[in-house]
């Protein structure tokens, strides 16, 4: 059986119950399940103090399961990142460690990219969907399909606009609010050439053209084959806006940048999400309104 580690690395589970929930689904799917000694471990918001959190990584890492999936995101891996050690968490996945998650975890992912250039997954937390009370059929049947090698593709529906797109990259980002507090810092990757996805939840989208606008204007964005749009969730509108949402924040990036910005991935801090490799490369392909993300199953 395909050993999955379950860990808590950022903010604190308030109940145990999801967590047993999660377990107990994976299981079901014909995962070994194992539960770290300190995913139930709290200290204000965190998962325990960082020292705690840090042992976890470090110990997870020398074991090297085949899979680990952290509980949920939340902050807290921001205050580790100077302390991880990044050769210990690439020689796991050398030795088949499949790092997954989303939200927090991003600085994690992207960290290990930008020392080590080792890849991981973008996929669902442990607590936060398989412990949630419904659980949809794409995001499982994803992950398993992923993780067993047969995943080669996700495909979804985008904008009008981008028919014939042809793209080769390195497929890298994640939540858009914790990559960007990695730019400037040691641990930012640095990829040319790639496509880039992003997410987030919360935040207004004069927040999200904010964040995306520091990107161009840093020459990210100016650097990448494409732009891949996740969920954007959860944000409030305002009296202030007067007609202002997400898709005029798109079409100011759009008109400031030459890099095709697309929609319609389905990922994100939402119940169905796809599994996908970062730091991998990909192929993105359109034809009509159809997108499809490929890749191969070198490791």
């Amino acid at each position: 059986m395909t050993s999955l580690t379950l860990f808590t690395p950022a903010g604190v589970l308030l109940k145990a119950a999801p967590l047993r929930l999660a377990a107990k689904r994976l299981s079901a799917m014909g995962f070994s399940v194992t539960i770290d000694e300190a995913a139930l471990a709290k200290l204000q918001r965190f998962g325990g103090s960082d020292d705690v959190r840090l042992a976890a990584l470090h110990r997870i890492a020398a074991e090297a399961p085949s899979i680990a999936m952290a509980s949920r995101g939340g902050y807290g891996l921001t205050r580790l990142l100077d302390r991880l050690d990044w050769k210990k968490l690439a020689r796991s996945v050398e030795r088949g460690t499949r790092w997954v998650g989303y939200s927090d975890m991003t600085a994690l992912q992207m960290g290990l990219l930008a020392h080590t250039g080792a890849s991981t997954w973008c996929g669902p937390l442990a607590a936060d969907d398989f412990g949630r009370e419904q659980l949809d059929e794409v995001t499982p049947d994803c992950f398993a399909e992923a993780m067993s090698g047969e995943l080669e593709a996700i495909g979804f529906r985008t904008e009008a606009g981008f028919d014939g797109l042809q793209a080769k990259g390195v497929l890298w980002g994640g939540n858009l609010t914790v990559l960007l507090s990695l730019l400037g810092t040691p641990h930012w990757p640095q990829v040319k050439g790639g496509i880039l996805f992003i997410e987030d939840v919360n935040e207004h989208p004069y927040r999200v053209e904010r964040m995306l606008l520091q990107l161009h204007q840093a020459g990210v964005l100016a650097r990448q084959k494409a732009v891949v749009l996740g969920a954007v969730s959860d944000w409030k509108r305002s009296p202030m806006d007067r007609g202002y949402d997400l898709k005029a924040t798109l079409a100011h990036i759009r008109s400031v940048t030459r890099t095709p910005v697309l929609t319609g991935l389905p990922f994100g801090h939402v119940p169905t999400k796809v599994t996908m490799p970062l730091g991998r490369p990909v192929t993105l392909l359109v034809e009509g309104r159809d997108a499809l993300v490929g890749w191969s199953h070198a490791h």
